[in-house]
């Protein structure tokens, strides 16, 4: 059948619930990621409690934030680069096996008490490094596992299943610390990685199960990728936007606001560790999941560039009416907001970057897409708390928004622009 109004066209199917887990690969890995993501989240909450118990370092909880952020700046390229080259489920194998490792190696410093602030900064570098060997593969294993037409549903599934991690690590981090002891805790811990582990050894997905000829391979040449890279999808308006899209939000706001949320809280006079404040802390994790499963269930906000740029200025404004908030019900409203828009934008980029990218550099490019949207986090930091110091923390965080507005709307200027005859 027919349709006249798309030019004898048939009518574009509309887009299906919760696609990709129509998928029996993607439903295990969904399952597998989102408790890999809880443990990644109880192995915070319990390393860093005994961290500030032990040390009571300003010094070391930074580097815990630099650690975690700057092994995505430098090296989410060349790992995109190793899962173009080999099988994307051994390299996320790899990131499970560090993340084990970092679990099982608090867990037995906790235990024997012999933990010194050296261990505690190798711990931490070799979480940060865990984190890099998993995500590139992962945004390639889920290209494979539900193809090109269910891409955006896995990516924003996969994205919520984070936000899952975030909501319930803590509380099951609390549980083990109470039930087990931070020793015993984290020991335990490291077994949550094992079904996603596990799953992926016998999972029919990866090089060797693509249809068609296979992509030519690319030798892999370390930082010089980076630039190789880029110039490779200079060309692409798309890729280029989204890519900048991810890198200017992740710089001048990312989460940089999260750990000044005590301060946000005296003022709103909400500064007890109490409910309250947690609710706080949870509004835009919760707004994220609501997006999700809203967006999922009812397939809305298809990829567009446009529209992505258009959702990260709302998201700007929302920042900015948080930053401008007097009132604690008013600001709990504004953050659910937040997340609601982070989770929408960041998933739609994302999506587009991997629809747009060369088969034959596809982890590369995902690999700078990560290098843009988690690495530059790193100095989220400087943009909100630094600069916060000296003229506050609303002010520092009304101004970042106002700042990424206006770069974001160039964004959208470029993005739209027709490129001219030559």
């Amino acid at each position: 059948m027919t349709d006249p109004n798309h030019g004898g066209r048939p009518p574009a199917a509309p887009p299906q619930s919760f696609a990709a887990l129509r998928h029996p690969g993607y439903r295990a890995y969904f399952l597998g990621s989102a408790l890999a993501m809880m443990a990644d989240s109880v192995e915070h909450v319990i390393s860093y409690w005994i961290i500030f118990q032990k040390f009571h370092s300003p010094a070391l909880g930074g580097f815990a934030m630099l650690s975690h952020w700057l092994p995505f700046l430098f090296f989410s390229v060349l790992s995109g680069a190793l899962a173009d080259r080999f099988d994307p489920r051994r390299i996320i194998q790899i990131g499970m096996a560090l993340f084990m490792a970092a679990s099982l190696g608090w867990g037995v410093l906790f235990l024997t008490d012999t933990l010194e602030m050296w261990h505690a900064a190798a711990l931490l570098v070799i979480h940060g490094f865990a984190g890099v060997f998993w995500h590139p593969s992962a945004q390639l294993l889920i290209h494979d596992i539900v193809g090109t037409a269910n891409l955006q549903s896995a990516v924003r599934l996969s994205a919520t299943a984070r936000y899952l991690g975030l909501l319930f690590g803590p509380a099951v981090g609390g549980v083990f610390l109470l039930a087990f002891g931070p020793a015993h805790g984290l020991l335990l811990n490291a077994l949550i990685y094992l079904p996603l582990v596990w799953w992926l050894w016998k999972a029919p997905y990866g090089p060797r199960f693509r249809k068609g000829a296979p992509a030519p391979v690319r030798a892999v040449k370390g930082f010089s990728d980076i630039f190789s890279t880029i110039r490779d999808i200079s060309g692409n308006r798309t890729i280029v936007s989204m890519i900048l899209l991810a890198g200017v939000a992740s710089f001048f706001v990312g989460n940089g606001y999260q750990p000044q949320m005590p301060e946000f809280a005296h003022d709103l006079g909400h500064g007890d560790p109490d409910l309250s404040y947690s609710m706080l802390l949870a509004a835009d994790a919760a707004g994220a999941l609501f997006a999700g499963f809203l967006l999922e269930s009812r397939g809305l906000l298809q990829a567009k560039p446009r529209t992505a740029l258009l959702l990260a200025m709302l998201w700007c404004c929302a920042i900015g009416g948080f930053a401008a908030s007097k009132s604690y019900a008013l600001a709990l409203a504004i953050l659910f907001a937040v997340g609601f828009l982070e989770l929408s934008f960041n998933a739609m980029a994302q999506t587009l970057v991997q629809l747009h990218a060369p088969a034959p550099i596809r982890g590369r490019v995902i690999g700078l897409y990560i290098l843009s949207a988690l690495g530059m986090r790193a100095f989220s930091g400087i943009t909100i708390g630094v600069v916060g110091g000296l003229i506050g923390i609303h002010w520092s965080l009304a101004l970042s928004a106002l700042v990424l507005l206006a770069v974001t709307a160039a964004l959208l200027a470029f993005t739209l622009r027709r490129a001219r005859p030559t």
